[in-house]
Order: C-alpha cells, then structure tokens, then sequence
C-alpha cells in the first residue's frame, strides 16, 4: 500500500484535533477568564530508504534517503495570558489583575487548611476540604452569609485578628476588627471558608453591616451602623510554578497537576517572615476578567486546518487514483 494514505490519515486525524481545540474556544469566547488552548504539530518517524555516506578520496558524502510517515500531535498547550478586564459594577465580582487563583473548596463549614513554612498546602494534615482553583470571580453569597463561587463552592481565606471562626456545627462567629486602628490587624496561619455576615460582633452587642467592598489585596471591609469600618477576612490566592499544567476540571475550575506544582499560597496581613504578598496580582472589585481568546486567530486558523483537513483528504483520493491505475493495468 502506498505511504502517502496512511501520512494522509494521519494528517486528517491531527488537523480534526486541531479543529476541535478551535471549535471550544470559539465556544468559550465569553467564559468568565476562560484560557484558551492551542495544539502543536510534530513529525512521526521517517523511514529510512539509504544511510548517509561520508566522504572519501574520489567522492563526496551522500545525505540519507528518508521518508516521512505521516503528523501527530506533540502537545496542547493552555494559554494562560490574562483576558480584558470587564466592569460589571458589582461589589461581590473580583477579577484577578496578575498573577493569583482564588482558592475555592467543598466541604464542612468547620474545615481548615494548614500552610507550610513554604507556603504550600500542607498535604500531610487533614483539611476537610476538596480544594480547587480559578480566576472566575463571580462571587456570591448564601443564606448563612457564606462567600461563595457561582456553583456553591466556599472561597478560602483567612481569618484576621480573630475577625471569623467556624464551628464544626456550621455556624460562624464574627467580633469586631478595627481597620482604622493603631495596630495593623494580622491574618492567622491557616485558611478556611470566608463568610460576610449581616451582623458583627461588637463585645456588647451586634451591629448591622451597612456595606462591604473587597480591597486589591483580599481584605474584606464592612461599614457598620454608627460607621465603624471592621475587617472581616481576606480572600487567599495561590500561584504555580507551571500554571499551564493546571487540570481543566469544568467550571471554570482547575485542579494542581504534578507538573504544575503544589500552590504557593500568597502570605496574609501583617506577616512579617517570608512574606511574599509582593510577588501576587490585585484584586479588582467591581469587575470580571473576560476569555482571553482571539477571534480573529482562531479563524484564521480554523481556515488553515479546514484547508490542511481536505489537502489531506486529497492525498488519500489521488493514492486511491493511482492503486485504480495500478490495478488496471491486468486486464
């Protein structure tokens, strides 16, 4: 059988790869800070038809005969370049400007998650958290006051100057954390869910929270009645060292590979060893970041594979053409 049906199949089949890569991420064009992925093409194994020669007194060296067998695909890569920002107005929508994934999780409200001394995810302790990541920032809340992604997911955070704290039952304490104060507030260690209560907890009584807003380092603020302003926790974002290795997981969700790394949780307030809050992007409240595809790449390049699909199909149609001939020459 001739080469040139099976390199011919084997360009259908990459080009058809190719396609459907292009097809998703015209689909997710407005996904919330949806990454878009690209496919890259290499050669198979050439078959060797003669060895190369070197030189020699009466003649010169002879390159070596190959043929080529045909593609494949050496790899789909996400691209992790940062989409446009998109005003929405809305206090409880943040878009990551830089580096930083949120740090979402299901599990029990009484949960925590222990940081090392390298800021990584302690794997060893036991969280009680199913831990995740993403970039989307439309956050809600529920009827508890629990911070929320869009699909219930609690967002991860830390407690400041004892500002929240979970019980195993659920329920969820507040006390009242000057933000004006003399003395910067201080985050704790670990991690657990954020919650923006209606009330706070004032020693003698609970005020009312008037407003809230989310700072670009994760602080949440509240104005109480009377306009006292406390601090209720800060959000917590985590880096990688191979961001493109994360795991697409749906949602807008990723989870750590073994070749993107362990997260690198960002340090909270008032951490005065191996702070490393500097080396993180802001948090844009008021805004989502939008997908960072390119329409006008992706059908330039759907063009170039559709193209490439049917020249590949071409090659099959002429080597059938030319076994007919073959064929017919017994009669």
């Amino acid at each position: 059988m001739l080469r040139s049906l099976y390199a011919g199949i084997s360009g259908m089949k990459a080009n058809q790869t190719k396609l459907d890569i292009i097809a998703n991420n015209i689909a997710n064009c407005g996904t919330t800070a949806f990454k878009s992925s690209r496919v890259r093409f290499q050669d198979m194994v050439s078959q060797s038809m003669s060895d190369a020669s070197s030189s020699s007194t009466n003649t010169g060296g002879v390159n070596g005969k190959q043929v080529g067998l045909g593609v494949q695909i050496s790899g789909i890569d996400t691209m992790v370049g940062q989409g446009m920002m998109q005003p929405t107005s809305r206090n409880l929508d943040v878009a990551m400007d830089g580096e930083g994934y949120l740090i979402v999780a299901t599990g029990a409200i009484g949960g925590s998650v222990s940081l090392g001394d390298d800021h990584k995810i302690d794997a060893t302790k036991s969280s009680g958290f199913d831990i995740s990541y993403t970039r989307d920032g439309a956050l809600t809340l529920d009827d508890a006051g629990h911070l929320l992604t869009s699909d219930g997911l609690r967002v991860m955070g830390y407690s400041v100057g004892g500002s929240l704290t979970n019980a195993s039952d659920g329920t969820t304490a507040t006390i009242f954390v000057d933000a004006n104060g003399k003395t910067a507030p201080t985050a704790a260690g670990g991690l657990i869910a954020l919650s923006i209560p209606d009330t706070i907890g004032t020693g003698t009584d609970a005020k009312k929270v008037k407003s809230f807003s989310i700072e670009k380092d994760g602080t949440i603020k509240a104005t109480l009645e009377g306009d006292g302003v406390t601090v209720i926790g800060q959000i917590a974002m985590a880096s990688f060292n191979n961001p493109a290795g994360l795991g697409k997981v749906g949602k807008n969700l990723y989870t750590s590979t073994s070749n993107s790394g362990q997260a690198v949780v960002r340090s909270g307030l008032g951490a005065t060893t191996n702070d490393n809050s500097k080396a993180y992007g802001s948090m844009l409240s008021g805004m989502l970041e939008m997908s960072n595809v390119d329409l006008a790449e992706q059908f330039t390049d759907m063009i170039v594979a559709s193209r490439a699909f049917q020249a590949m199909g071409k090659t099959i149609t002429t080597g059938d053409e030319i076994l007919q001939d073959i064929i017919g020459l017994k009669r």
